[in-house]
């Protein structure tokens, strides 16, 4: 009897490793429209959740997504209080020497939010102007670029945004789908803001998962599971979702 007390001990316990594997924790900056933001009933929403949780289920795992702020999101992957960060993260060659990457899940432009009356439309026009972005994005290291110092930083985008309204700044930079979301979209700033321009980048911006240095194991996972959604289909119909066929 105290033998098959064991075994079964034994199965339960191995049951719950297994099942402890298959849970994969993400964080997530949730301040990024439409790519990841908070809904009214707090839950964390947007392209790369809906694009998460289809990869758990084409890959046989549970998806945990957990709010986490921008300004300590690498250092809580590098500590490991989670996994992977699924946060618009851009896929840069200083980025992959302290973490690694996925396969590109999206491509990225960095948007160049104004007043509807500024007439701001190319960089040149940007000299001796007040440019925001939020810190350690790709679009606050085109603000330090072209705005040099006096370039200013947010822990969240949505507060450059609310900056430019008032007039504070004279134009934000973001990745385009949240710059179109904010000029375009947002019922707050739709009437006020516009898409400037685009910048053009040297090379192509990709988005990637964030997972710590040498987690091959997870890599190995999201990689495969990107591939069944994407060639499944299932990855269009959210893009479709979040950003209409064009």
């Amino acid at each position: 009897m105290l033998k098959r007390v064991s075994l079964v001990l034994m199965a339960v316990a191995i049951l719950a490793t297994t099942a402890q594997a298959k849970t994969i924790m993400f964080a997530s900056d949730c301040t990024w429209p439409p790519m990841e933001f908070m809904s009214e009933g707090k839950q964390c929403v947007g392209f790369a959740p809906d694009l998460v949780m289809a990869m758990a289920k084409a890959g046989g795992f549970t998806a945990n997504i957990q709010n986490t702020a921008w300004d300590g999101i690498f250092a809580g992957l590098a500590a490991g209080k989670y996994d992977v960060i699924a946060s618009s993260v851009s896929i840069t060659e200083e980025r992959k020497q302290a973490m690694d990457f996925s396969d590109p899940y999206f491509e990225v432009k960095q948007g160049v939010v104004v007043r509807e009356d500024t007439g701001i439309k190319t960089e040149a026009d940007l000299a001796g102007k007040a440019v925001g972005a939020q810190i350690g994005t790709t679009g606050f290291f085109a603000a330090q670029r072209i705005a040099g110092e006096s370039a200013k930083s947010y822990d969240e985008v949505g507060l450059a945004i609310a900056d430019l309204a008032a007039g504070r700044l004279d134009a934000v930079i973001c990745d385009d789908a949240v710059a179109a979301d904010y000029a375009l979209t947002n019922p707050e700033y739709a009437k006020s803001l516009a898409l400037g321009f685009m910048i053009v980048p040297d090379a192509p911006e990709y988005l990637g998962f964030a997972v710590q240095k040498g987690d091959a194991k997870t890599l190995e996972t999201l990689n495969a599971a990107l591939k069944a959604v994407k060639d499944s289909g299932e990855y269009d119909t959210i893009f479709n979702k979040w950003f209409g066929s064009n």
